[in-house]
């Protein structure tokens, strides 16, 4: 048994936030450059646990997201390194996948060293405008993200956010634990296809606890015919997945296989949060007509 510093939390939009060091960000830095948010806010605390070294059980910059593939492109080489990490002594392959609560999937891929690449997807019955409306007011993502205390938003630009965000569980005996980021998201515009829409947001961890934290979230509408048999003008007639990507790397001294598992569950968690949210909006616009 070996002991880490990690976080009690990880459930945020649109990453997943983890404490992994007592040495994160000071609350001073966060006041420095944001003022208008008071020291009680950015309050945080975290926890020794004592975790067995085994694996567990199962929103990227402006540039273009095939670059994520170049960055990782000497893989092979730094698994012959002799000073291997100890995350690899646990991998029997290149990655895994598997059908998570509420027919979330969940694909896993070892990446560079102490990395990993995690794609998730969600079948949502509702239309692109409506998950992507959800997804960008990005300020009211804490009324349903569980976990999500703050989500703050301090600057905002044609297509571009920025977001201050501080994740938050409650434990035993009253005691609170705290994660905090910034992070950056760039809103794409629609893509039109033949047989549908698409529209991604790219997102990538500013200030937090990993060395590398982006990806995107992906939001793709596509067409099908109608039943025959179906009389209804309110027949939907697409089919709608909510995707998510994250390429992450944690701090040089926390094995990622550490947090992965926590990782994928915080994901399908905040996938099923969001269907939720967008079909209550749908039901309540029916109800309205």
């Amino acid at each position: 048994m070996r002991a880490f510093a990690v976080s009690v939390y990880c459930s945020s939009f649109p990453c997943v936030l983890l404490q992994t060091s007592t040495a994160s960000t000071s609350p001073s830095l966060f006041l420095s450059k944001f003022p208008f948010l008071s020291s009680q806010t950015t309050s945080s605390a975290s926890l020794i646990y004592l975790l067995p070294q085994s694996r567990p059980i199962p929103h990227c910059s402006n540039t273009d997201p095939g670059l994520l593939d170049e960055y990782y492109d000497d893989d092979d080489d730094h698994d012959d390194d002799d000073d291997h990490d100890d995350d690899d002594d646990h991998d029997d392959d290149e990655g895994y996948s598997f059908v998570g609560e509420d027919g979330i999937f969940i694909e896993i891929k070892k990446l560079a060293r102490n990395s990993r690449r995690i794609r998730s997807k969600i079948v949502v019955n509702a239309n692109l405008d409506t998950i992507w409306d959800i997804l960008t007011d990005y300020e009211k993502l804490a009324d349903f993200i569980p976990g999500l205390a703050v989500s703050k938003l301090i600057d905002k630009k044609d297509k571009f956010a920025r977001l201050y965000q501080i994740g938050q569980q409650n434990l035993p005996f009253g005691l609170k634990f705290n994660a905090k980021a910034i992070l950056d998201c760039f809103e794409k515009d629609i893509e039109t296809f033949a047989s549908g829409k698409r529209r991604d947001i790219e997102f990538k961890m500013t200030e937090g606890d990993f060395q590398f934290f982006e990806g995107k979230w992906s939001i793709e509408q596509v067409n099908k015919p109608r039943p025959e048999d179906s009389n209804s003008s309110l027949a939907q007639e697409f089919e709608t997945t909510l995707s998510y990507l994250v390429d992450v790397k944690p701090k040089l001294w926390l094995p990622v296989h550490l947090v992965e598992g926590r990782l994928c569950k915080e994901i399908q968690t905040n996938l099923s949060c969001i269907r939720e949210e967008a079909q209550k909006v749908i039901h309540n616009t029916l109800n309205t007509q």
